[in-house]
């Protein structure tokens, strides 16, 4: 199980499920609760956040193994790694400052030990997370599902419904 001084709760789906659909609208309503949450993304291919041509980009193009850029409104750190296999959650959560967050949200790492909500869309066509993972401590659905469950059912489709769980059933602040 995860190491962490605040609550880490992930968003397990298949490709194609609306991870990030449903938590660009999870996130404001967490949020004018008054919870200060960070996100973990996991992403499968590599990526950039700088834009070719920057400074920042060709900066760490040129060999930085880490790069941050900094402004009055943000900041951003780029660490290069040796491209041997997925970071770990762990090691991502680490480098959080959880000293001014209240939760912790993580798409992806379905793979990992730690409470998840599925999300899952009979008509992606993908199998159920649950039956194989003791993790999951509910099941956000558009449809019924293949096989019976005592989890929490949601529906994927109501983000307040979600946010209440993430509130009340999750962190116990109902």
């Amino acid at each position: 199980m995860l190491e962490s001084k605040i609550p880490v709760l992930g968003f397990a789906a298949y490709s194609g499920t609306g991870k990030t659909t449903l938590l660009k609208q999870l996130l404001p309503l967490l949020c004018s609760g008054g919870l200060r949450v960070g996100m973990i993304k996991h992403a499968h291919h590599d990526f950039d956040i700088d834009t070719p041509g920057k400074d920042s980009y060709e900066l760490r193009k040129a060999g930085a193994s880490e790069m941050l850029i900094a402004s009055g409104r943000r900041w951003a750190l780029m660490v290069e790694t040796d491209g041997e296999g997925d970071p770990q959650l762990q090691e991502m959560l680490n480098r959080l400052d959880q000293s001014s967050l209240d939760l912790v949200l993580v798409e992806g790492y379905k793979h990992e030990a730690f409470p998840k909500l599925e999300l899952h869309r009979p008509s992606v066509g993908k199998p159920l997370i649950f039956p194989d993972d003791p993790d999951i401590i509910a099941i956000a659905t558009d449809g019924a599902l293949s096989e019976p469950t005592n989890l929490p059912l949601l529906d994927i489709n109501d983000i307040q419904a979600i946010a209440e769980f993430v509130t009340a059933d999750f962190l116990g602040a109902g």
